[in-house]
């Protein structure tokens, strides 16, 4: 009778290790499930009561690859994938209102915008009037300059311009010139060299001018009568003139060729022709370095003026101007791999928005998850 109870218990009791163990893993993902849940519903209960499902005006402007504008107007991009992810774990409705770099600003203060997402930098002077979001990108400020490609064909490339072909067609009409005053006074009386048909007699003197500027002097022709020798004789010095001055608007030319590109870094700007957008970040790095520099309204113009030799550099976030060069401007812009100061990009609100909390925190959510790390490889290629 023992034997029946003993055997009936430790059958109960493996049945129910064997239920226990089944159950496990359902009363694991239920878990993971609640937790995520919670972990939502913390971020959403955080909105502010009067926020929720709220239908929020975000500023934003085409600053690619952060954000990437279509000719639909629609708008994709780093800084827009992430606030519309933090945007559904908030919960709340939205609608963009496109803008320029000030307005994103300004629309903060007036109350026309309730966030601006863009590639907004964090600056003190701009955390004095509004309040930035934890910085989910850092970066710094490059510079963007002409293409130099090879050494080699960037030299042989300047005996092929126009400004060579122009030079070598003057020189030509002036060996010219003194070809047919050679010729003029020698046709005669020094037949034997200079004679025979106008056109032979041409060819002779224009030879003689050619090796007598260059001092190879072959001596095969030289002038006999007293107007010929004096044309030698003030040729000869004047050669000597036009060979130097040549050869130094040669040197000169490849020279300026090599200083133009040879920016190498912030310290290289001191003397260069340099540009950035208005009211940037950039623009206050320069300033406070004393740099001087001009501005233009969008990036894009002072890219096409670089690539059109009006500047010698462009200084811009990291980011932008690699996105810009290498889909627009590649093999006739590059950007230096040195950056310098130090730049963070956050959403931009309202000073003291009731918003900053819960934005926050789902920032921070996200940025430690795979689909970040998905979205910056997307638009900035593969990560450190």
């Amino acid at each position: 009778m023992n034997n029946i109870f003993s055997f009936k218990t430790l059958a109960a009791f493996a049945l129910c290790a064997l239920l226990a163990m089944a159950a496990s893993p359902v009363w694991a993902q239920q878990d993971a499930a609640d937790a995520q849940a919670a972990s939502d519903d913390s971020v959403s209960a955080a909105m502010p009561a009067g926020e929720r499902g709220a239908n929020l005006v975000v500023g934003t402007k085409a600053a690619p690859p952060f954000v990437v504008e279509n000719e639909a107007g629609e708008f994709s991009g780093i800084s827009i994938q992430l606030w519309e992810a933090v945007a559904e774990r908030l919960g709340v409705e939205f609608s963009y209102a496109p803008s320029d770099l000030s307005g994103l600003f300004t629309g903060l203060g007036d109350g026309t915008l309730d966030l601006s997402v863009a590639a907004l930098t964090v600056t003190a002077p701009r955390e004095a009037n509004i309040d930035f979001s934890y910085p989910f990108y850092s970066t710094g400020l490059a510079i963007a300059v002409p293409s130099t490609g090879s050494a080699v064909w960037a030299t042989i490339s300047r005996f092929f311009s126009w400004q060579f072909f122009t030079a070598l067609a003057a020189l030509t009409l002036v060996l010219l010139g003194v070809g047919v005053a050679i010729w003029f006074f020698e046709r005669r009386s020094n037949a034997e060299e200079f004679g025979g048909t106008t056109a032979q007699g041409l060819g002779s003197g224009f030879w003689w001018a050619a090796v007598t500027m260059t001092t190879v002097g072959y001596g095969d022709k030289a002038p006999k009568t007293l107007g010929g020798k004096l044309i030698g004789l003030v040729w000869m010095f004047a050669a000597i003139i036009i060979i130097s001055s040549f050869t130094a608007a040669i040197a000169t030319s490849l020279t300026v060729d090599r200083l133009a590109s040879g920016i190498n870094g912030v310290q290289d700007l001191g003397n260069a022709r340099v540009v950035t957008v208005e009211g940037s970040a950039a623009a206050d790095s320069l300033r406070d370095r004393g740099i001087a520099f001009s501005t233009r309204t969008e990036l894009e113009e002072g890219l096409a003026d670089l690539a059109d030799e009006r500047v010698d550099a462009v200084v811009y976030d990291a980011p932008l101007l690699n996105f810009r060069v290498l889909n627009e401007y590649a093999g006739t812009l590059e950007v230096l791999p040195s950056v310098f100061d130090r730049q963070d990009y956050a959403f931009a609100l309202p000073q003291g928005s009731d918003l900053r909390e819960p934005i926050n925190r789902a920032i921070l959510e996200y940025l430690a998850s795979d689909a970040w790390r998905d979205t910056l490889t997307e638009y900035l290629g593969k990560q450190p």
